[in-house]
């Protein structure tokens, strides 16, 4: 087994059902795991803020660091790998409010709020999610089993 690590702002995809795909300390940032069951292709997205749009220098864009970039980015590589839309099962964490507990910024609600909008606009199911809570989580995605599992207070548990 080996262990692929998204960083904040990142994305890893994979195809080879020995790898494991892993982020860790999702607060307010939002996770985003895709698999198809018969490509055996699987993707996490750990995405930081919910527009590009507030970058305002353009060139130096990171796809991955934004929702609304991010999810395209996300399903054009997947399909790049044989995924298919129609076969797709999407899953998601995160969005809490934990370093923003007066919800001044909102940034984990927007994030959830961006994600929901573009996946309803584009037809995409959530088959489960675990955001809006105010819990750090670690986030897992078997590449063979299609399995995603949170770790939440050393508490394993199946999304």
């Amino acid at each position: 087994m080996s262990k692929l690590i998204v960083g904040v702002g990142d994305m890893v995809l994979s195809g080879n059902p020995e790898d494991n795909i892993i982020t860790y300390a999702l607060g307010s940032c939002i996770g985003i795991t895709i698999y198809d069951p018969i490509a055996k292709v699987g993707g996490m997205l750990h995405a930081m803020l919910p527009d590009s749009s507030i970058n305002t220098k353009g060139k130096d864009l990171i796809l991955y660091k934004y929702v609304n970039t991010g999810i395209p980015a996300l399903f054009k590589e997947a399909y790049a790998l044989g995924a298919k839309k129609n076969r797709i099962k999407l899953k998601m964490a995160g969005c809490s409010q934990i370093l923003d507990e007066s919800n001044f910024f909102n940034i984990g609600k927007r994030n959830y709020a961006a994600a929901r909008k573009m996946l309803w606009k584009n037809n995409v199911l959530i088959e489960n999610e675990y955001c809006d809570k105010s819990a750090s989580i670690t986030l897992m995605l078997n590449i063979e089993t299609g399995e995603v599992i949170m770790k939440i207070k050393n508490e394993m548990i199946s999304l």
